[in-house]
């Protein structure tokens, strides 16, 4: 869709809002899209921050280098549709991430890790693609114990069929659960679809959203593509079919307990953890991450945290 987009939801009633993820190149042909947090639309159930990242090809001796850096108040889902990330944090993990395996960081009182090529894939080059969600943490959470688990591919559940197939990678749908644990009621699922294949939303959870990585959708007559986010009105299914082969993210849950503030990779339900945060960071007093000399240091102060929403 276009600039007319606004004018086109009016005829979608089950549709609220839609986002067009903006791209950023971050350097040697490698692309970030960020569908939340938008102007549009802060969160959806839970999750806070949605990017997608490539696809990108990197020539031999390049990749990926994401310098140590900090996260409280939230969880980190690493997803790859291609390609590997070799992640590294202050509890010692070293964890290689491939394609299809669930990644789950909580961070809570506060955790550091890096994201790079790992040297063997860096030396030959390759393919990654990806999504990389933050899911902010219930009240109750936000202070709990930071914790690294990595779930493989061959343990999350799918279902496959009339050219549909579907991991659940957290919460449940379509009658199959995830064993990732989560902290509020949620869901999140990757959904590859063949041309001409339907796909059906639930109305279950009172927030939903549905991220094109790839591919095209059509609904009741307008076609929507790659990096749109679908954000949809409670209580009722919502029914996509796809005009090409389609890789889609569809994610969402209950509300959260009250409004939530970012600053940078901080997220939490009071301004003045934010601040300790940015103190911590700025003093050095964050554990560090085994192995790792680099971080990326506190930007220049912009103006207050942003509350969500």
């Amino acid at each position: 869709m276009n600039s007319q987009d606004t004018m086109e939801l009016k005829s979608h009633p089950a549709l609220e809002t839609l986002i067009v993820a903006p791209t950023k190149d971050l350097g040697d042909g490698f692309e970030v899209r960020r569908a939340l947090p938008s102007a549009r639309r802060r969160m959806v159930g839970p999750f806070i921050f949605l990017d997608q990242m490539g696809p990108a090809l990197f020539e031999a001796g390049k990749g990926l280098d994401v310098r140590p850096h900090p996260h409280i108040g939230l969880a980190t889902v690493t997803y790859l549709f291609e390609g590997s990330i070799l992640h590294r944090d202050s509890l010692g993990t070293v964890q290689s991430i491939h394609a299809g395996a669930v990644n789950w960081m909580t961070a809570g009182r506060g955790i550091v890790h890096s994201e790079r090529t790992a040297p063997q894939t860096r030396a030959t080059g390759g393919k990654l693609f990806g999504l990389q969600a933050w899911v902010a943490l219930p009240k109750a959470h936000e202070e709990t114990a930071p914790t690294f688990i990595h779930h493989p591919a061959e343990t999350m559940p799918f279902l496959e069929g009339e050219g549909v197939r579907m991991h659940v990678l957290a919460g449940a749908l379509h009658g199959k659960r995830s064993p990732v644990k989560t902290f509020s009621d949620m869901f999140y699922a990757d959904v590859a679809l063949e041309k001409g294949a339907r796909f059906v939303i639930p109305a279950e959870h009172e927030e939903r959203g549905l991220y094109l990585a790839e591919g095209a959708v059509e609904v009741d007559g307008t076609e929507f593509g790659v990096g749109e986010l679908l954000v949809l009105r409670p209580g009722s299914e919502f029914v996509v079919r796809a005009t090409r082969a389609t890789r889609m993210a569809v994610l969402g849950g209950e509300p959260m307990d009250g409004p939530r503030y970012i600053f940078w990779n901080f997220v939490s339900s009071s301004k003045e953890r934010l601040e300790q945060a940015k103190a911590d960071w700025r003093e050095r007093r964050f554990a560090a991450v085994p192995e790792e000399t680099e971080f990326i240091p506190l930007p220049s102060e912009p103006p207050a945290p942003v509350r969500y929403p």
